[in-house]
Formats: structure tokens, C-alpha cells, sequence
């Protein structure tokens, strides 16, 4: 009996189990869907080098007139350009100004910035949601109606042809906006760092310089970057303020390269490749932090 029950057990079959479909997941894309993904993001990259190399295949010509054959710049490369424009310019020069201004700009600015945008995140000061809208319509007004009352001002006080008129004014259209950035990114980081600070007997200096500020390294980045390409784009105040042709900055450099060298195409193309090196490498200084500060500021605030 018990051999015949144990045989029929044995002879059972095994009920199979159909296999699970996998399920996507949410925000998921199938082959199909990556495949165009990755293909636009390569279409849209390749749109955004064409000028960039353009531009320095373009400083490699030796004639001005290379830019209507283009196909014969392969068979006549140089690097001429380069040499003439750092040899019949004051490159070096533009380089320190422009170096000064930038830099000076993104220190002070970013400071500035840090921490008004800390204290209207923490602080809850009469008037602190106004101040915010008051450094947004800043923004409102084009830079032309500051030039004339700004020059009246560094002339009285003796700004006027010094680095510190143009590290002013760049403070003055860059600061806002890194505010408002900054500002948002503070509030994504829990208040409970600011109350155990205060438990371990902080100041409120002491909690924003020694906790906060390391925990906004993506946005102070941002900030900075934001801050250092104003000032080295600038070209109007920088014109107007600067008197002595050694205090050029890149972007007025540039401008009057292009109107003593008028339709030098090929050197024209070396000094925008030689001025964007700068910000070239500013970028890839803070490239790691850049976009974690891009999006996290804007999540919440």
C-alpha cells in the first residue's frame, strides 16, 4: 500500500510555473525609446560643437579669405594666427585684467550672494520676501540706464580706469541673480543642521561657514561660474570705465582687434579661440559640481 502511494507521488508531474513578464519599471524607456533618446542627445550635441569647431578649424587658415573655401584650409593648416595674435597684442595683458576682473567678481559676488540668500532662507526678518522681489526686478532693467549715473558715481569717488569700477558693476547685475539661486538651493538643506549647530554652541556665522556652505558646494559653483562668465562677457561698462588700453578686458580687447583688423576672419577666429581657454578651463573646475547645483536649486523654495 505504502510502496504504491510512494510510486504515484513520484510519478506526479511537476506543475511548471510560466515565466514572470518583467515589468518596467516607472520612467523606464524600452530599446526603441533609448535608442531615439540617445540619438537626439547626439544630434543635439553635434549642432552645439558645429560653431565651436568651425570657429578653430577657421583659425588655422592662413588667408582671411579661407572662410568661402573651406576645403582648402586641410591642405595648408597653421598655427600663424596664434602666433601673430599673441605677438602684434596685448593678449597678456587682457589676460591679467580680465583675470582680476573675473575673479574678484565671483569672490565678492558669491559671497554676497551666499549670504543673502542664507539669511532670506533661514532668517525670517521683517521684509525679507520683498527684498527677494526687489533683487528680481533688478534684473527687469537693461544694463544701457546704469552706464551714465554709475560713471558720474566711480568718477566722484575715483574708480573711474580701475579694476575695482568693473568688479562693482558686475557685483551689481551678477549678485541678484546667484541670490535667487542660492537662496533656493539653502532650502533644500534640512534646518535641523542649523539647530544642531546651535546645540554645539555655533553662531549663526559659525553654522553657515562651517556647515551650510559645504553642504552648498553645487551651488556655490553654479554661482561662481554664473558670476565669473558675466565678467569675462562684459563689454559695455568695461568700454566705458576703462580708459587705458593695458586694463582692456578680453571682450573689449576683442572689440578692437576686430575694428583695427576689420574682415581678418582667420585672426579674428585665433583670438576667440585663445579668449575662450580661460573659461574653458573655469568650467571644468567646477563642471563636477555644476549640474547637481543646476537642479538641486530649483526643487524647492
Amino acid at each position: 500500500m505504502s510502496t504504491t502511494t510512494l510510486e504515484k507521488t513520484q510519478a506526479a508531474p511537476t506543475p511548471t510555473v510560466p515565466p514572470r513578464r518583467r515589468t518596467r519599471r516607472r520612467g523606464e524607456r524600452g530599446p526603441l525609446g533609448a535608442a531615439l533618446l540617445h540619438g537626439g542627445l547626439i544630434v543635439a550635441s553635434l549642432i552645439a560643437l558645429a560653431p565651436v569647431a568651425w570657429l578653430f578649424f577657421l583659425s588655422l587658415g592662413p588667408d582671411k579669405d579661407d572662410y568661402l573655401h573651406p576645403g582648402k584650409i586641410l591642405g595648408k593648416l597653421t598655427f600663424s594666427n596664434y602666433s601673430f595674435v599673441l605677438q602684434h597684442t596685448a593678449f597678456f595683458d587682457w589676460f591679467k585684467s580680465t583675470m582680476i576682473v573675473a575673479l574678484g567678481t565671483t569672490l565678492i559676488g558669491v559671497f554676497v550672494a551666499a549670504t543673502t540668500g542664507y539669511a532670506v532662507s533661514r532668517m525670517r526678518f521683517p521684509g525679507y520676501k520683498p527684498l527677494m522681489w526687489v533683487l528680481l526686478l533688478t534684473q527687469a532693467f537693461p544694463i544701457a540706464i546704469l552706464i551714465v549715473p554709475m560713471y558720474e558715481i566711480f568718477s566722484e569717488i575715483g574708480l573711474i580706469d580701475t579694476y575695482w569700477s568693473l568688479i562693482v558693476i558686475n557685483c551689481t547685475t551678477a549678485v541678484p541673480y546667484s541670490a535667487w539661486l542660492l537662496k533656493g538651493y539653502f532650502d533644500t538643506i534640512p534646518f535641523e543642521i542649523d539647530e544642531a549647530g546651535r546645540v554645539d554652541g555655533l553662531t549663526p556665522f559659525g553654522t553657515f561657514f562651517r556647515l551650510i556652505l559645504p553642504l552648498a558646494r553645487p551651488g556655490l559653483a553654479v554661482a561662481a561660474f554664473y558670476n565669473f562668465i558675466t565678467a569675462v562677457g562684459e563689454v559695455a561698462f568695461a568700454t566705458t570705465f576703462m580708459l587705458d588700453d593695458s586694463k582692456y578686458t578680453f571682450a573689449v580687447g576683442l572689440q578692437s582687434f576686430v575694428s583695427e583688423h576689420d574682415a581678418q576672419w582667420n585672426y579674428m577666429a585665433a583670438t576667440a579661440v585663445l579668449i575662450a581657454i580661460p573659461v574653458s578651463v573655469f568650467f571644468y573646475l567646477v563642471q563636477k559640481n555644476l549640474v547637481t547645483g543646476l537642479t538641486a536649486g530649483g526643487t524647492k523654495g
